[in-house]
């Protein structure tokens, strides 16, 4: 990655529980900027805001207060799909899914500065988000999650390493079911970091888990 994170990577994703009639007066709205307060100051690496349900509108201002809120931290700040968002209200980058413009497009239009990370599910995609400019690949799920059975079973641990051993150093990074229980497994089969969702939603606990994770890297490293 050449905009650096600390190692391991911790990606923290938000939930996408704001709905298209949310405001920043909206209790959803400011459970965000909780949320994000939270990943701040437990030196999360990444934080994704991933709530596909808002309006470009109301996206710009939450997207405009979270940068507001990263600025200055270790923390760097990504918005889903919407790359010109990201750039107008201050973001560090985009994440983009497989049904967004590819990397390539991204890194020629937004410059060598911007951070862009993208979904994959097989060492094809991850290869071709490599190859695009990407910075890194979120790549799973790697273990069995409700969110993630669209996309068929988990690619499983075999393939994670394939993946992580093939395209070294890129960066990929583990997603789907991801416990405290098996941070370890996904680190030891090669990923440089975890992303999630639930795991890393609660605000009150989130410090502990953080170094629970980093814990699990240090064994794995060990």
């Amino acid at each position: 990655m050449t905009r650096k994170v600390q190692h391991p990577i911790i990606y923290l994703i938000t939930s996408g529980k704001t709905r298209p009639a949310s405001s920043p007066a909206s209790e959803d709205f400011q459970d965000v900027l909780t949320l994000v307060r939270a990943g701040c100051r437990a030196r999360v690496s990444l934080i994704q805001l991933r709530e596909k349900n808002l309006p470009a509108r109301t996206l710009y201002e939450l997207a405009l207060r979270c940068a507001a809120i990263t600025k200055g931290t270790e923390t760097r700040l990504l918005i889903n799909d919407r790359a010109d968002i990201a750039s107008t209200a201050g973001a560090d980058g985009c994440h983009l899914t497989t049904r967004s413009i590819e990397a390539g497009v991204i890194r020629r239009t937004f410059g060598s500065g911007f951070l862009i990370g993208v979904s994959t599910h097989s060492l094809a995609e991850a290869q071709r988000a490599r190859d695009g400019g990407a910075d890194f690949a979120v790549f799973g799920p790697i273990f069995d999650t409700a969110s993630k059975r669209i996309y068929g079973p988990p690619v499983g641990m075999d393939h994670l390493h394939e993946a992580a051993e093939t395209l070294s150093p890129f960066p990929i990074i583990a997603l789907g079911g991801i416990t405290l229980e098996n941070a370890a497994s996904a680190l030891n089969a090669g990923a440089s970091g975890i992303a999630a969702i639930r795991l890393l939603s609660d605000t009150k606990n989130l410090k502990r888990t953080i170094e629970g994770i980093r814990k699990a890297s240090m064994k794995a490293e060990g």
